[in-house]
């Protein structure tokens, strides 16, 4: 027997499919204003080398308070037996529970930002990794932005225990090295490479 929908039902269904026509609608709206002051915008948005560290904010609430509900995982969050555990929890929490969402323009999103809507590029959901990290206790760790042509790679990396870890949230990888040396040259740069690396406190430029 065909299942019948009652007529308060199908009203509902028809509310919803209007409410969701609407927001389709209004959300063409802002990408068609989006794009006509795509370059104004971008504009705006543009930062020099020596306001990045204003980006990488470990003191935020919303991101003090992600690191503490990281750190509440553990019995009692020691930083030297626990970090490496509490890192990696949160490179998965960044790289799996925060969404992918790219932009038509340039647009830098503030950690709480990308918290707020659970949405970043992985621009924004490295620097909110960094400060996730910064917040749980390893001031060393810093965004590192390599270019090459038209493509550009973003990673986030740490010291802790005389090694460095590296964590790509784009491919979901996790490297280890001896030192920074060793993971510079696993960069391959060369004299059409540019890198630079930068967290709350500095920004240096290493290519």
């Amino acid at each position: 027997m065909e299942s019948m929908d009652a007529p308060g039902e199908e009203k509902e269904k028809g509310s919803l499919q209007d409410s969701l026509d609407r927001y389709v609608r209004l959300n063409n709206i802002y990408l068609l204003i989006i794009s006509k002051y795509k370059d104004y915008i971008e504009e705006k948005e543009a930062l020099s080398v020596a306001e990045l560290p204003t980006l990488v904010t470990p003191k935020a609430a919303m991101v003090a308070r992600k690191a503490a509900d990281i750190k509440g995982e553990f019995d009692s969050y020691n930083y030297d037996a626990n970090f490496p555990d509490a890192a990696r929890k949160a490179f998965d929490f960044v790289s799996k529970d925060v969404g992918d969402a790219a932009l038509p323009i340039e647009f830098w999103l503030m950690p709480e930002e990308t918290l707020r809507f659970m949405m970043g590029d992985v621009t924004d959901k490295s620097i909110l990794l960094c400060s996730i990290l910064i917040a749980l206790g390893n001031p060393s760790s810093k965004v590192v932005v390599v270019s090459r042509d038209s493509t550009r790679s973003i990673y986030v990396y740490y010291e802790f225990g005389g090694s460095i870890v590296m964590m790509d949230s784009e491919s979901g990888k996790v490297e280890k090295f001896s030192n920074k040396d060793e993971m510079l040259k696993a960069f391959n740069l060369d004299d059409e490479s540019a890198a630079y690396e930068f967290n709350d406190q500095m920004y240096i430029d290493i290519s």
